[in-house]
């Protein structure tokens, strides 16, 4: 265990030098969506995704993940079965250059799911077919919650971007640990993907108060989680980012400590934090342990657009509440994980979310310090060949620049070859 409770165990990863080299193909074969689920996607999904007045993203998401359940579980039906081992072999990369363990975690590969798309579990059991490392589920609050007035999730094609004030809508965390049973998954540790749960205030929770309504869930849903997520990031519960500062952020680190069978514990910050207050953070983790940070969560800076107009409102972004993802956070979700690391050392795991849509994009934020990182927004747009396309990505750069394993990427600054 490292100092503060850090720990990562990673694998002897050093430059190659006499070792025959390991052929990787020149051009990723998922990346021009070559894949039969990805040429599916793009024929059939992507012409409803090029312009904002396209299918409502809400209900095409809803869509989605009711179909998605459903199949999670029926998965050992055969005809389910046939089909969802016909996907794994389409989008999974099983190599070992790119497995970690990380908080005692043991990660395939480092490319996850971020938190926000399967809120209420009921595909859990189906990420890895996907090809995903791990998927984070939530955010869950321990009352359910129907979430902000309507409409609330928004598309901006052309940027590759989306608008949501969704809200933390979820079936709390009751509603959440019977999804999760329904699956009978594996045990955590045990599981083909691993699985987080980000955990947030129920809205009508005062901030004194909210450390034992984070405990509520996590008690509750520990038992079930590879790790735990604080998310005190959204920009959409009234309140909640004042829980990023310092003293109410270790107040309510400390009240989840203690909580038999804690499992590890990360914190996701948001993008619009000052520099000192990210300095901070970086200290809080040390002192208090957390397994790690993730960042970032949505913006609520316009990030250049905000003469952007809503077609489903005539409104501007400037006017319009919500956090803003995808694309045009790529830089600002960069700035934020460069100072982490810079502040925090090269012992405290980080995972880099936002602006994700491709390899470059991914190995970027790796090299930055990132062990992991998370897909969302960049992963809707591009359809389901995005993950196996980063991942082959990767590896090309690890030969190209003569690595034996993700791990010994991070943080190194090495650029894109």
């Amino acid at each position: 265990m490292a100092a503060g409770g850090w720990s990562a165990t990673r694998k002897d990863c050093r430059r190659r030098s006499d070792e025959r080299p390991i052929m990787v193909p020149e051009t990723p074969p998922a990346a021009a969506a070559g894949s039969a689920t990805g040429g599916f996607y793009q024929r059939f999904v992507g012409p409803l995704l090029r312009t904002d007045a396209g299918a409502d993203a809400e209900q095409l998401s809803r869509i989605t993940l009711g179909l998605l359940g459903e199949t999670s579980l029926r998965r050992h039906w055969p005809l389910v079965r046939a089909t969802l081992d016909g996907l794994s072999r389409d989008l999974q990369r099983r190599d070992p250059r790119l497995q970690q363990t990380l908080f005692g975690c043991r990660f395939a590969n480092p490319v996850g799911l971020a938190a926000g798309f399967d809120k209420n579990g009921v595909a859990a059991a189906l990420w890895d077919r996907f090809g995903f490392g791990f998927a984070e589920l939530g955010t869950v609050t321990w009352e359910p919650q129907a979430g902000n007035p309507r409409p609330r999730l928004f598309r901006l094609a052309e940027e590759r971007a989306a608008l949501n004030r969704m809200g933390f809508n979820n079936q709390g965390a009751r509603g959440v640990r019977r999804n999760l049973e329904r699956q009978q998954l594996p045990p955590p540790g045990q599981r083909p993907a691993v699985l987080g749960l980000n955990l947030g205030k129920s809205r009508q929770v005062s901030l004194d108060l909210a450390p034992d309504d984070y405990a509520s869930s996590l008690e509750w849903l520990s038992p079930l989680a590879d790790y735990a997520v604080i998310n005190v990031s959204s920009p959409n519960t009234p309140g909640l980012r004042e829980l990023q500062e310092e003293l109410q952020l270790r107040r309510l680190v400390e009240r989840l400590r203690r909580l038999p069978a804690c499992p590890p514990l990360l914190v996701k910050i948001a993008p619009d934090l000052e520099d000192d207050a990210i300095d901070a953070i970086a200290r809080l983790a040390y002192e208090e342990g957390l397994a790690g940070v993730i960042a970032v969560n949505t913006s609520q800076d316009r990030l250049g657009l905000e003469n952007r107009r809503l077609a489903e409102t005539g409104r501007t972004l400037a006017e319009e509440a919500g956090g803003l993802s995808g694309r045009p956070l790529r830089q600002r979700a960069h700035e934020v994980l460069r100072r982490l690391r810079a502040t925090a050392g090269p012992a405290l795991p980080l995972i880099g979310v936002g602006g994700i849509d491709g390899p470059e994009a991914a190995w970027e934020r790796i090299t930055a310090g990132a062990s992991l990182v998370q897909v969302y927004t960049g992963w809707i747009y591009e359809g389901p060949q995005l993950v196996p396309a980063i991942l082959d990505g990767l590896l090309l750069q690890l030969e190209r620049h003569g690595l034996s394993c993700i791990s010994a990427a991070v943080g190194t600054g090495l650029a894109w070859r």
